[in-house]
């Protein structure tokens, strides 16, 4: 009789902790965890190639050539800038191909703030050659009239300036829509009145549509933020467009505001306040007076 050889019983290994688990999931959750999946990546897809940080990170690491069909560029600064090498920006300053032909320089906020680096990139502006503006910062947290009393007081425009420039972005939480308008209107009404000329509105254009849709405001010249995009969305008419904030040009160290002009030099030059000599002095002894 032949002998019979035994052999082993097989011991499976038992599952690991995550498969024990799954294996005791409903399968509901498999559908909810493929739905989970699905969002993530679209959220992902839309942060980096859609969204505003999309655009931003896509300029930076991509293609920063300026919009197409515009030929005047320029820069808007303030002390974030910090020290600008003014001969080397003059020199070698060029955006496609095109030089840079004005500076927008941050001057006051509020009722109470100078730009630190105000009067110095004014003065090497203007010494460089370009045509220059001054613009004030406004904010929520003081009255329209003490803003706009700050900003003369402090602004010597000459002429062959560009008119002064309220950058305004936010509204104050405590007005309302009509209160605010009125607000914007005594700053530009006060600056036009002294500098006899248009104060020229900065703001982005869906801040422009939400507060500023008004017949009242309709007169003054508009310069429209707008990033990363192939035109601006907004399709009213404006003179300028600062298409990005992730600008880089020789003479100015980190990122600068890159802006265009909507028309020719000629025109950029006929937007100006005319020969140069001080514009407000009288009105500026008068306010010392007080």
């Amino acid at each position: 009789m032949p002998k019979v050889r035994r052999t082993k019983s097989v011991r499976h290994k038992r599952p690991g902790m995550i498969i024990r688990i799954l294996r005791r999931m409903p399968r509901w959750s498999y559908w909810f965890g493929g739905l989970l999946v699905i969002a993530a990546y679209v959220w992902f897809f839309y942060y980096f190639f859609v969204s505003p940080f999309g655009f931003r990170w896509r300029a930076l690491y991509g293609d920063l050539s300026s919009p197409d069909g515009y030929e005047i560029h320029g820069i808007d600064i303030s002390h974030y800038q910090g020290t600008i090498d003014w001969e080397v920006l003059r020199n070698q300053g060029m955006i496609d191909k095109c030089p840079i032909r004005f500076v927008m320089i941050k001057a006051t906020e509020g009722s109470n703030r100078i730009d630190p680096n105000f009067e110095d990139n004014f003065e090497q502006s203007l010494e460089y050659g370009f045509t220059r503006g001054a613009y004030h910062f406004y904010s929520v947290h003081s009255p329209a009239d003490q803003q706009a009393r700050f900003f003369m007081h402090n602004v010597k425009l000459l002429k062959g300036d560009l008119p002064p420039v309220l950058d305004v972005e936010h509204k104050p939480r405590n007005q309302s829509d009509d209160e605010f308008k009125m607000s914007v209107l005594t700053w530009l009404r006060m600056v036009e009145q002294h500098y006899n000329v248009k104060p020229i509105i900065y703001t982005y254009y869906k801040f422009k549509m939400r507060y500023l849709d008004d017949e009242a405001f309709n007169d003054y010249p508009y310069w429209i933020a707008h990033y990363y995009v192939d035109s601006v969305e907004y399709k009213g008419p404006w003179k300028f467009w600062q298409h990005t904030d992730v600008g880089r040009l020789p003479g100015i160290k980190g990122y600068v505001d890159l802006n265009i002009y909507n028309g020719s030099y000629y025109d950029l030059r006929q937007l100006t306040i005319g020969s140069r000599e001080p514009i407000g002095v009288e009105a500026y002894r008068d306010d010392d007076d007080e």
